[in-house]
């Protein structure tokens, strides 16, 4: 092997460095062990790349778009150069919007906000509770869960052939599965909608972190993604896409940075209350003073990963992915969670059942005597687990064990990335096999509806 090969192997193999990676965590049975982080699809830990940038700005925090000063024009460059860099990350089309908005949740209720009167809204059981809920005052039609990625495209397609051909329609669909990890067909699904005269909006929170996120490729009208599974800290989020339906929607919060001139009224009716003329451009949906820091975290992000290269972090991945998948396999009691079947391509979310086991019972084994943390439970995504559980649309899922018992409909979900270690992945497997063979060390209890260590 060349040294050239050996060392873009090296770069494979090796994760990018978060924080958290050194902290040690207490286990019931003695001693320590550091943590495992394998919760990646709730909130991936932040890059010491992104936290580094953060701290080096800190000092010279100020306002954006308010100030004269020299911090203040300093961190307005600050913003909108990120702006740029997370087009630039998208592959946004040149006359998109970029705006900043809070999370994956809150991007998507702004979007919801701005469609047209009329809208038609299509979106898959499947989904996440963020693309899931927010279309309240739209008319939804809820699709049933595909089998394979060609039945989900076919699925859209007669849904779109059976409405009004002549009002706006909408489509939200994952990129990947928050509970399975599995693609889903959006290049497909985005050529249905345009050909039905609808658009597509991809909510990317599992995806952009996993793999390259392309607007123009996948050609979809909007793509929504959260910082803080992107490596970044908490409390920043994306909205980009197509301009036209935000710059005509009232802005989503009201105030200072969303209009461009407010006057009162001096006669005629309605005098003495005020008029407003709002900003077209991004600024009108980024009331209030923006979270710059985060915005700030988010761009230096985008630019970690496509200097790491996706190609790299898809093969290291895989390789984990494939790990896993494996191990679990050798354990019959253990079922992992699909739609699409053991071939469909995935990102680092795995979810599964243990047979004879409640799954937060497992979940609270697997901390507490071997300092891995997972997520148990449905996973913002109930009418998706219930249908992966062949649970009624009524079951309630819980978290906790009552009465030591099994019957709660929930389920484990273990998630990773770039910033995983090899040894967290094996010691997880190793985990799952000793539980499963031994059973748990400790006692547990449920308390606060969380399954906890009895430790009395």
């Amino acid at each position: 092997m060349s040294a050239t090969s050996v060392a873009a192997d090296r770069s494979v193999r090796a994760p990018l460095p978060v924080l958290g990676r050194d902290v040690t965590v207490p286990l019931v049975t003695g001693g320590e062990v550091t943590y495992a982080a394998l919760d990646y699809a709730a909130s991936a830990p932040a890059l010491q790349r992104v936290w580094d940038d953060v701290a080096a700005y800190a000092p010279y925090y100020g306002s954006v778009h308010r100030g004269a000063g020299y911090l203040s024009q300093l961190s307005t460059d600050l913003f909108e150069n990120s702006r740029a860099t997370v087009a630039e990350f998208l592959d946004c089309r040149e006359d998109d919007q970029v705006v900043f908005t809070r999370s994956t949740t809150d991007s998507l209720n702004l979007l919801a906000a701005a469609l047209p009167a009329d809208c038609r809204v299509f979106v898959f059981e499947t989904e996440h509770h963020a693309s899931l809920l927010p279309w309240r005052d739209a008319r939804v039609t809820y699709l049933n869960a595909p089998r394979t990625p060609a039945q989900a495209v076919e699925t859209l397609e007669r849904a779109l052939a059976d409405r009004d051909p002549h009002g706006p329609a909408l489509v939200c669909v994952t990129g990947a599965s928050n509970v399975t990890g599995e693609l889903w067909p959006v290049r497909e699904l985005a050529a249905a909608a345009h050909a039905h005269g609808a658009r597509i909006v991809l909510d990317a929170a599992q995806l952009a972190p996993h793999h390259p996120v392309s607007v123009r490729d996948l050609d979809v009208d909007w793509v929504a993604f959260s910082g803080h599974k992107l490596y970044a800290p908490f409390g920043s989020g994306v909205l980009a896409g197509r301009a036209d339906w935000l710059r005509d929607a009232e802005p989503y919060l009201a105030g200072g940075g969303a209009s461009r001139k407010v006057t009162r009224r001096v006669s005629g009716e309605g005098a003495g209350g005020v008029d407003v003329e709002w900003h077209t451009t991004a600024a009108r949906h980024e009331a209030g003073s923006p979270n710059v820091i985060g915005v700030h975290a988010i761009a230096s992000a985008c630019k970690a990963l496509t200097e790491a290269g996706f190609e790299n972090l898809v093969a290291r991945e895989r390789e984990l992915i494939g790990k896993v998948r494996e191990g679990l396999a050798e354990v019959p009691e253990v079922r992992v969670l699909s739609l699409f079947g053991d071939d469909s391509a995935r990102v680092g979310v795995i979810s599964f059942v243990v047979k004879g086991w409640n799954s937060s019972h497992f979940a609270a084994a697997l901390s507490a005597e071997y300092g891995i943390g997972v997520r148990d439970g449905l996973f913002c995504a109930h009418p998706l687990v219930r249908t992966l559980l062949d649970g009624d649309p009524q079951d309630a899922g819980e978290c906790g064990a009552p009465d030591g018992g099994t019957t709660a409909l929930n389920a484990i979900r273990v998630s990773f990335g770039a910033g995983t270690p090899d040894e967290h992945v094996d010691r997880f497997v190793r985990a799952v096999k000793e539980l499963v063979r031994d059973g748990a060390q400790w006692n547990y209890r449920t308390e606060d509806g969380r399954c906890v260590p009895d430790r009395g």
